[in-house]
């Protein structure tokens, strides 16, 4: 009998020891993960919780707070991306406001500083007073219409577009300037009709927008080319051209606010950075993608994938 007592003793300080062993190991666990927890916010680091227990809730608990953790380090980085992104538009919009108004200012000063010169010379002036009020004014209302498309404020109702009717009302509006400039024009456009399910109006900006970068970026092709081509469930337009391309550490930024290559500061290369972020957002509104591919002096093609629509 003395020998069971004993026996059923020993058994309850075993496990009373283990219990309390078990309890200091929850106690040291929460205070290491509160005090972590206190340095990962307070350093603003990208650290995660590493416990070692056999304690199935605590390690489904420490999942849930590195996932917190995983998607707070997210946020915070597409904030400062946002806010650098912002810091630079800002920037680039002063500089390229700044420049057309100091020449709309130093002709006015021409103007009336000398009063008594000729009419022709004066409208000469004026000319390129509008033409600089025109270039600032087009700047201003793609940078609204840019904060439209992200604010969600811009409605683009989808419905079902010619796909045809529009390649080719877009690349028709251009057709001149490329022939006087002396560019080889190839238009492809499939025999069938194809429909996709958008915008025209948002489609013909986008269309715009890419032919009109094309002739003034890839002009030392002297080639440029619409396709519109489609597969069972997408239709596709390539505006493409042989111009000087974009290099492959460029590709994945020319979509982003105000990005401009060094050149586009250039006389020759004026640009404001917004027209392809307006174009991106476009297309997605539309629930679609576009792409580039480019390789410098072969060929450089933006695509338009969109929803196709079968009846």
């Amino acid at each position: 009998m003395v020998i069971f007592l004993t026996i059923v003793i020993i058994v309850l300080l075993v496990l009373h020891f283990f219990q309390y062993q078990s309890k200091n190991n929850h106690k040291e666990n929460f205070t290491y993960i509160h005090k972590k927890l206190k340095q990962i916010v307070d350093d603003k680091t990208g650290e995660q919780l590493l416990v070692h227990t056999d304690d199935k809730e605590l390690k489904q608990l420490l999942i849930e707070i590195n996932r917190l953790l995983a998607h707070n380090q997210k946020m915070m980085a597409s904030y400062n991306k946002t806010e650098l992104s912002m810091r630079k538009m800002l920037s680039n919009i002063s500089h390229d406001l700044k420049t057309p108004l100091t020449v709309v200012l130093g002709y006015t000063e021409m103007i009336l500083n000398d009063p008594n010169r000729n009419r022709e010379e004066t409208e000469e002036l004026l000319e390129k007073v509008h033409n600089k009020t025109v270039e600032v004014l087009d700047l201003i209302n793609k940078f609204f219409d840019l904060a439209k498309l992200e604010s969600g404020d811009k409605n683009i109702p989808l419905t079902r577009v010619n796909m045809n009717d529009v390649c080719q009302k877009n690349i028709l509006h251009f057709y001149q300037v490329l022939t006087t400039r002396g560019f080889e024009v190839v238009i492809e456009l499939p025999e069938t009709i194809l429909y996709a399910h958008g915008n025209e109006e948002a489609l013909d900006r986008v269309l715009m927008n890419l032919l009109s970068n094309a002739i003034q970026y890839g002009g030392a092709g002297k080639v440029l080319g619409l396709t519109l081509r489609n597969d069972e469930q997408f239709i596709y337009v390539d505006v493409w051209d042989k111009g000087k391309g974009i290099h492959e550490p460029h590709q994945d930024l020319v979509f982003e606010r105000m990005y401009t290559l060094e050149d586009s500061r250039n006389k020759s290369y004026q640009g404001s950075g917004l027209g392809l972020t307006i174009t991106k957002r476009l297309v997605e509104k539309m629930g679609g993608q576009i792409f580039l591919n480019s390789k410098p002096f072969e060929k450089t093609t933006f695509t338009v994938q969109l929803k196709r629509m079968t009846y």
